[in-house]
């Protein structure tokens, strides 16, 4: 018997934690409080990048856009998914699904670009210090931030009209508490060998590679840091990459363990796992960049300071 297509006009019921009620209820505040932090971090992160001269170097330019980046991200799903923990009914439209999977996929597929340009960005600034002005322009800049927002875009449609393309006419319940590809591929009724083969081909060049030239990048970072003579002077130049460094470290390190690890049956750690690196990872971002990075403290000093001079006027 032909099974009839049920997409139009229903909705996927998203589990989430309710088989744990009570850890749900403590997720719920602990989510509610990172997004908070996640959004006035990296806000705060793109307003001193634009309203301090001091910090109009390319570095921080990536940086805004990897938290502008991460607030988009995690806008995404959080809201919905605190509406779901707080009521009983924890449904979401095809649609309203389908939405947020792309914008999911558009934004982890930049932001792996994105990294790979940031540490692009520090090998040159380390290793070709006297050409780095010129290389680094603000055309040149651009022209980097833009590719990466394009191909995470550009992957994300393929992906996605390839989900569109299949029929779900079985159960309706996603076992997660967002809209993840591969947990909506479970319920498809067709075969899935192409979403998989495309899948493998954009974690190759979209995850894999970038992490790849970003480890060649610090290889010879790590090379050129030695060489300099002064200890000052390679503290100097570490300090620069070792945030960088560590964002890309917590980044991929729960990405890989999440892919790489052998297949559970146990679905709340992978719901961890997921949890990690989609809301506390973001909200690290900004702490990492902001802790004992002198640059950004004498930015909030100097914007605060003028706030309160033209207050008082």
């Amino acid at each position: 018997m032909e099974r009839a297509n049920w997409t139009s006009g229903r909705e996927f019921v998203l589990l989430g934690f309710s088989e744990y009620p009570k850890i749900e209820v403590l997720i719920f505040l602990l989510c509610l409080l990172m997004y908070i932090v996640i959004v006035l971090g990296n806000g705060i992160i793109i307003i001193l990048t634009i309203l301090d001269c001091h910090l109009h170097t390319p570095m921080y330019f990536f940086l805004s856009n990897l938290s502008f980046l991460d607030i988009c991200f995690t806008s995404s799903f959080i809201p919905k998914m605190l509406a779901n923990f707080s009521s009983e009914r924890k449904t979401i439209s095809f649609s309203g699904c389908i939405i947020q999977m792309y914008i999911s996929l558009a934004m982890g597929s930049t932001e792996c670009v994105l990294l790979a340009t940031m540490a692009f960005d520090r090998y040159m600034a380390i290793c070709n210090p006297l050409r780095y002005p010129i290389i680094m322009n603000k055309r040149l800049c651009v022209q980097l931030v833009v590719t990466s927002w394009v191909v995470g875009f550009l992957n994300s449609t393929m992906e996605t009209a390839l989900i569109i393309g299949l029929p779900f006419c079985g159960k309706n319940v996603i076992n997660h508490f967002v809209c993840e590809i591969l947990a909506l591929l479970k319920l498809a009724c067709a075969d899935i060998s192409l979403n998989e083969i495309i899948m493998l081909i954009d974690s190759i060049t979209l995850a894999f590679s970038p992490l790849m030239l970003i480890i060649i990048s610090y290889i010879f970072i790590l090379s050129a840091i030695l060489r300099i003579n002064s200890a000052e002077g390679r503290k100097k130049a570490f300090s620069t990459c070792s945030a960088h460094l560590t964002v890309v470290t917590v980044f991929y390190g729960t990405i890989l363990f999440m892919y790489m690890k052998p297949k559970s049956k146990n679905s709340i750690t992978d719901k961890f796992i997921t949890l990690f690196y989609s809301v506390v990872t973001p909200m690290l971002n900004p702490i990492i960049y902001s802790l004992r990075n002198k640059e950004v403290n004498a930015a909030v000093k100097y914007v605060l300071g003028k706030s309160l001079n033209i207050w008082s006027v």
